[in-house]
């Protein structure tokens, strides 16, 4: 394995999920606040990231504010 290859391809990877995961989560956040679904406070919030073939899971949980600071 190839240190330089697995750090560069794990870079392009969790920048793809950040990037698509933040324009998800707008967009639903954004729906829901259009058609007055959106809960007041903060949102939970949980991402999975799996990778099968080694069994590895890891769980993140947080919150996201909708108020303004």
């Amino acid at each position: 394995m190839s240190d330089n290859s697995f750090n560069m391809s794990l870079r392009k990877f969790l920048k793809t999920v950040g990037v698509t995961s933040q324009t998800e989560i707008e967009k639903a956040v954004r729906a829901a606040q259009a058609n007055g679904t959106l809960p007041k406070g903060p949102l939970k919030a949980k991402a999975v990231i799996t990778l099968e073939p080694i069994g590895m899971s890891h769980e993140i949980e947080g919150q996201i504010s909708t108020q303004e600071a």
